[in-house]
């Protein structure tokens, strides 16, 4: 068990390893066809099989995973477009999504709802679902029918913000902890080599990127800055002969 697992397991009575989230649907589309392997594809006018709407949660949950295997529908035999089971799979994590409805007999976008069930390391899970809620640009613990919504997940709205938002913090909360181990290295290596001030400027200013990025929730505008300033700070550090290595290519 990992350092937060005991403050999740106390906080939303999740089980190690394993988070359990409920999403309001806002959009339907896009629509997949399912292959006659059970795996999601583009659709295209020749399309006999069935078809899916996939809406804008499983659509952020697969732009979280990045590269990840092709998503699969799982046990289940309904033919309902907007009643699903899928699993999508990204190295270490895996993360289920079942579609239903839960007011208005279905007959609109915004009836739906998804639970997703995500297994795996917590960190992966935590960054997973910060992405999630980055790409949507919306709360989706947030509902269009609060009351029916809190009915059929069981829960009130409080437990709904907390469980999203105690998975958000930990994600944060990583990404901050690199920043600030990288500037304090950027802070031990001031003084010790006047060669090193340009690249030191440089990390200092990828480091104000990251943390803007951070802000904004773009944890791969985040990893891209901190990867900037990681490699200033191996060229600022005379440990490295990265600084002397570079001032020969650019006498010749």
């Amino acid at each position: 068990m990992d350092q937060y697992d005991n403050e999740l397991e106390d906080s939303s009575a999740l089980g190690e390893g394993k988070s359990i989230l409920y999403a309001q649907v806002m959009k339907g589309k896009p629509k997949m066809a399912v292959n006659e392997e059970g795996f999601l594809e583009i659709i295209t006018k020749n399309n006999k099989n069935r078809s899916i709407y996939l809406g804008d949660v499983a659509k952020s949950v697969m732009q979280a995973l990045g590269a990840y295997d092709k998503p699969s529908i799982i046990g289940d035999s309904n033919w309902d477009e907007q009643v699903w089971n899928l699993e999508c799979k990204s190295n270490d994590l895996i993360v289920k999504i079942s579609s239903h409805h839960y007011w208005g007999f279905g007959l609109f976008n915004q009836c739906f709802y998804n639970k997703l069930e995500l297994v795996g390391p917590l960190p992966l899970r935590a960054r997973c679902v910060h992405d999630i809620v980055a790409s949507l640009g919306r709360n989706p613990w947030e509902a269009v029918r609060l009351k029916s919504f809190e009915r059929v997940t069981n829960m009130n709205i409080e437990e709904h913000l907390k469980l999203w938002n105690n998975l958000i913090k930990i994600a944060k909360d990583e990404m901050n902890e690199e920043i600030l181990k990288l500037e304090d290295s950027v802070r031990s290596l001031r003084g010790v080599n006047k060669d090193s001030v340009e690249f030191l400027i440089e990390a200092d200013n990828a480091l104000e990127e990251a943390r803007t990025a951070l802000a904004d929730r773009n944890a791969s505008a985040v990893e891209r800055a901190l990867s900037r300033a990681s490699e200033a700070i191996i060229r600022a550090d005379p440990k490295t002969d990265l600084q002397s290595t570079n001032i020969l290519f650019e006498e010749n």
